[in-house]
């Protein structure tokens, strides 16, 4: 067996696996470590289809930032297990609804779907490079790419400004 191939099955067992764990983990600091361990699998999939620019990113914006944003906010919640209100069964009913229809739509586009067949003629070695995502950026996506930097920019000015508090303004 090639072993790329058994790489890319150990990262897909141990990818779903941790994505599982994240779901069914009752303790949400778990949960997010296991979203932690996730994002490292997936990144090994970006370095398996030779995207490494891409594996680098997801592990520097997800694992790291996104992630101790979400471990801030769980602690900061302070979520208590004895606080926890049991679940009705109108919520359990309304979830599996939910989690069905996602199921048949996700099932109806992988029905769908055509994987187109792999030519090794017209491979191109460079296609998840930094240099040829930097050129397509700037070259076709440069308006798309501008205004996302403007909406970030006004949105992180509103949140200082939401944030700023006046003199003599109460602290709830």
């Amino acid at each position: 067996m090639n072993p790329s191939l058994s790489f890319f099955y150990f990262l897909s067992f141990l990818t779903i696996l941790s994505a599982l764990m994240v779901i069914l983990s009752r303790n949400p600091i778990h949960s997010v470590l296991y979203l932690i361990l996730t994002f490292f699998t997936l990144s090994g999939h970006y370095i398996l289809l030779n995207a490494q620019f891409l594996a680098a990113v997801n592990i520097i914006v997800y694992a790291g930032a996104i992630m101790v944003l979400f471990l801030f906010v769980i602690m900061f919640l302070n979520i208590k297990q004895d606080h926890e209100e049991a679940r009705t069964n109108i919520s359990k009913i309304a979830g599996a609804i939910v989690g069905g229809t996602v199921f048949v739509i996700l099932f109806g586009a992988y029905r769908k779907s055509v994987v187109p067949s792999y030519d090794p003629n017209q491979f191109d070695s460079q296609v998840g490079m930094i240099e040829s995502l930097g050129q397509l950026l700037f070259r076709d996506y440069l308006l798309p790419f501008e205004l996302a930097s403007i909406l970030l920019l006004v949105a992180m000015v509103g949140a200082v400004m939401l944030g700023k508090r006046e003199i003599g303004e109460r602290h709830f």
